[in-house]
């Protein structure tokens, strides 16, 4: 965190980081046997920090990056960092989450370790809360319901049946999804979802299932989200990614490849029903 507090109050001048980080592993960590790790954070936080900084701004719309003082968006990021591209098994999201609110609590002001543990909660739960056990939630989900709908596309390409999968800024691959407006049928608000966030048109082949998961709405109030899944056909070969609303890249993926992708293990089963619709034919 010191490192990258010098480097943010320097004008993050990457080229410098190395030179800063040695002097501070001397100075603070001269017993410290393994030096690659915080040597890891600091490079993995630097090669992803408009993708930490886009999550920080999203899970904190109210507080702008510039204005969040900068031990607080320095420990965001690292925090961050680990929550979403670190090993779980070696360092577990709730442990990277603790470690951050100390030293919030630490060298932070009067509120940051609040600060600290409402914006990495936000986005814990976002993530479908990995390491914790749902089972265990003994009904202590969010009252309030929103109604999703959600579209896994396939083209049935040359070289055989591809996905159009869609990658967000928590660094997984997932499927076009996105509000029901009142007046609009889950068909409808399906296609206009695929529209919207990929440019392309589709015929939809039939209804998936529904996948529930607590999230934190665009007012900031906690709610259960229920998606409804169709499966959707295209012939339209280019996808063109909405800008914005948290996606940075779309690509067809080949329908075997699917669950190699980094994804949301809670859809399994959609993509399971996906799949064994396509096998089957209309």
């Amino acid at each position: 965190m010191q490192t990258l507090y010098e480097w943010d109050f320097n004008g993050q001048n990457d080229d410098a980081i190395a030179e800063i980080l040695e002097k501070n592993l001397g100075e603070f960590g001269p017993g410290l046997e393994n030096r690659e790790f915080p040597r890891q954070l600091v490079g993995g936080v630097l090669e992803h920090r408009e993708t930490l900084d886009t999550i920080i701004t999203k899970a904190a719309p109210e507080w702008p990056i510039a204005q969040i003082a900068m031990v607080d968006r320095n420990i965001l990021r690292l925090g961050l960092f680990e929550l979403i591209y670190g090993d779980h098994q070696a360092v577990p999201p709730k442990v990277a989450i603790n470690e951050a609110i100390e030293l919030a609590k630490s060298f932070g002001g009067e509120s940051s370790g609040k600060f600290v543990n409402g914006v990495l909660g936000t986005v814990y739960r976002e993530l479908g809360e990995p390491g914790k056990d749902h089972a265990k939630r003994d009904g202590n989900e969010p009252a309030k319901e929103e109604e999703y709908v959600g579209s896994v596309i396939f083209r049935r390409a040359p070289e055989g049946i591809v996905w159009a999968m869609v990658h967000d800024i928590f660094n997984h691959w997932t499927f076009v999804k996105g509000g029901r407006q009142p007046d609009e049928s889950p068909e409808d608000a399906a296609l206009r979802e695929v529209r919207e966030e990929v440019g392309i048109s589709g015929v939809i082949r039939g209804e998936l299932g529904e996948n529930r998961y607590p999230a934190t709405n665009e007012a900031g109030e906690k709610v259960l989200r229920r998606v409804t899944y169709f499966l959707v056909e295209s012939e339209d070969a280019e996808l063109h990614l909405e800008t914005g609303g948290g996606l940075t890249d779309a690509r067809w993926v080949p329908m075997d490849e699917v669950r190699k992708q980094k994804h949301y293990e809670d859809t399994n089963h959609i993509i399971d029903a996906a799949m064994q619709k396509i096998v089957q034919g209309p």
